[in-house]
């Protein structure tokens, strides 16, 4: 039931939300998307352990906005997880909320019927089972942290959690991060700094006392530990690109000056592809071509795809939208991400194939 709040300055109507504990209770994860979340944090935890000579590679979508769209893609992303499971360790890129620069469509969570509607329960409801039916293919799932409250509506299903270029800086999402049970990258800043990324993996780190909900819609204290599973993803910024060999350099050299594990992810989208989809198999290959001449820094990688090339402006009411096509930024087709992903293992197979081949 709506309240509403009416004062000289503003009007505020609130609606109450089924709490974190009732939302698992209905949806819970079943066994096999239990298992594949616990085997994923584990093996993310030991890439950058360096106790798996594997790459993470996060791949998906730039934003969910479709179920049906979301789960044929998961399904395609399984088989060719799958076919490179040797040398690349795939997460899908399940993004429920969007960080806005100005305003638009906020995500799948804020805005579900993509009518303007906001039925934040529906999208809340959605996502929880969107992620266990992908979970339940063996596909783990990464996700943005960016609205502190739905954290506990979701964070049972997620493998691996972005803080993004637009939040790395802020104390709240350090906090977070400092509490989740999944492995953690931050972004550089939107103009390139890498301060705020390396600065926010210090913070976390360490043990934080803080304010958030708990399962049951509680205000509570929470008393977290710290976590030492973090990393940096370069993803360029308005001074231009931070994905080739020099800036890589540079931004190894700074996380052993702060006594941090050398654990880089490359972002192929975004301001390293300057926008534009079509050069994110540039990037990649760049990157591919840095891992196979003995870089030991990157860790990782990620790539916006979706089923079909491009974006599509979302119209009144969602009408006349093509499915499989982002909302967000541009992302690559299918058929162009399996081909580069193939590619990429073939040429790091080469690589490992001829090491092992010295005398």
């Amino acid at each position: 039931m709506p309240t509403a709040s009416n004062s000289h300055h503003s009007f505020i109507t609130q609606t109450l939300l089924p709490s974190p504990e009732s939302l698992i209770h209905a949806l819970p994860a079943n066994a096999v998307a239990a298992q594949t979340i616990h085997q994923a944090r584990q093996t993310i935890c030991q890439i950058l352990n360096r106790h798996d000579n594997r790459k993470l590679f996060i791949i998906g979508p730039c934003s969910i906005d479709d179920p049906v769209a979301a789960l044929d893609y998961a399904q395609r992303l399984k088989q060719l997880a799958d076919e490179v499971k040797d040398t690349f360790f795939i997460v899908m890129r399940v993004y429920l909320e969007k960080p806005r620069t100005g305003v638009g469509w906020k995500g799948f969570i804020n805005d579900p019927d993509l009518d303007q509607s906001f039925n934040i329960e529906k999208g809340l409801y959605l996502a929880r089972q969107l992620l266990i039916d992908i979970n339940t293919l063996g596909l783990p799932c990464a996700t943005e942290a960016l609205e502190p409250i739905s954290v506990p509506y979701l964070n049972d299903l997620i493998s691996w959690t972005a803080i993004g270029a637009r939040t790395a800086e802020s104390q709240i999402h350090r906090e977070i991060a400092s509490a989740l049970e999944t492995p953690v990258g931050f972004k550089n800043s939107t103009d390139g700094c890498l301060d705020s990324a390396i600065y926010a993996m210090k913070s976390a780190a360490q043990p934080h006392h803080f304010l958030s909900i708990n399962t049951r819609g509680m205000a509570v204290i929470t008393h977290s530990s710290g976590n030492p599973h973090t990393h940096i993803v370069l993803r360029g910024g308005r001074l231009g690109i931070n994905y080739d060999a020099d800036s890589v350099a540079l931004c190894t050299k700074l996380l052993q000056q702060h006594g941090l594990k050398t654990n880089i992810m490359i972002d192929c989208s975004h301001a390293n592809s300057g926008k534009d989809h079509q050069r994110q198999p540039i990037v990649l290959k760049n990157v591919i071509e840095q891992i196979c001449r003995g870089n030991r820094a990157i860790m990782g990688l990620m790539l916006e795809s979706y089923l079909q090339a491009g974006n599509q402006r979302l119209t009144a009411g969602g009408c006349s939208l093509k499915l499989g096509t982002s909302l967000t930024d541009p992302c690559l087709d299918w058929e162009t991400t399996q081909s580069i992903v193939l590619q990429s293992r073939d040429m790091l197979t080469a690589h490992i194939s001829a090491d092992s081949a010295l005398p």
